[in-house]
């Protein structure tokens, strides 16, 4: 059974998919055959294609300060900013029984974090705010930053990491009360077409008790004290 450098299994990497048929609805569109090469195969095939595109535009690979470029490429993309396409690398969530009754809600803002629009490949950065109530379970605050680094490392689009991140702390918490906010630069706006720098774009999903007047609007005005 072949494994890539994570150490899991790539059959075990597709079951944890198939097995989940509710991410199936809002996750990112992965083929069926996406674990059947291991990291050290997709590296070998990312590096000889960067190298012909490299090759296509001209430059001189020979130079010394872009011949090792298509390796750098292939290990950055498969270990580093697409590593959450393989759900092996999803984080665990740890949870802790709610001892101490806190009913109100929590919130963690401005967590940074780096993504690629998939549309072009190009940087997405931001700060996403997340808020919960709990039903008897609290999170780990350091789960909830490595929640939103594993839903931002791969291609996405902001509308879909938002719901992703809903979605999975719903089913970690066991609660519908939680509310998610994105705001980020987008490089396909302010590098290329428009160039527009100036412009943020902002996406928010709300459920549970987050879609009532009050509690929202508490959300809006923490988020906005940064």
């Amino acid at each position: 059974m072949s494994k890539g450098n994570n150490g899991f299994a790539n059959e075990d990497s597709m079951a944890m998919i198939q097995s989940d048929k509710v991410s199936q609805e809002w996750d990112t569109p992965l083929r069926q055959d996406a674990f059947k090469k291991t990291d050290e195969e997709k590296e070998t095939i990312i590096r000889e294609n960067f190298q012909k595109i490299m090759e296509t535009l001209g430059l001189d690979l020979q130079d010394d300060s872009l011949r090792d470029t298509p390796s750098r490429v292939a290990k950055m993309y498969v270990r580093e900013i697409f590593r959450g396409l393989n759900p092996a690398n999803k984080p665990k969530i740890s949870v802790f029984d709610n001892k101490y009754k806190y009913g109100q809600m929590l919130l963690e803002k401005n967590i940074t974090f780096h993504s690629a629009c998939e549309h072009h490949f190009l940087p997405i950065i931001g700060k996403a705010h997340i808020a919960y109530i709990s039903s008897g379970k609290v999170i780990g605050l350091s789960k909830l930053n490595r929640l939103v680094d594993y839903y931002a490392s791969r291609p996405q689009v902001q509308e879909r990491m938002t719901v992703q991140l809903l979605k999975s702390l719903q089913q970690a918490l066991d609660t519908e009360d939680v509310a998610v906010c994105l705001d980020a630069k987008h490089l396909c706006v302010s590098a290329r077409g428009i160039r527009d720098t100036n412009s943020t774009t902002v996406t928010t999903e709300f459920s549970g008790k987050f879609l009532e007047d009050s509690l929202r609007n508490e959300f809006y005005m923490h988020i906005q004290n940064t």
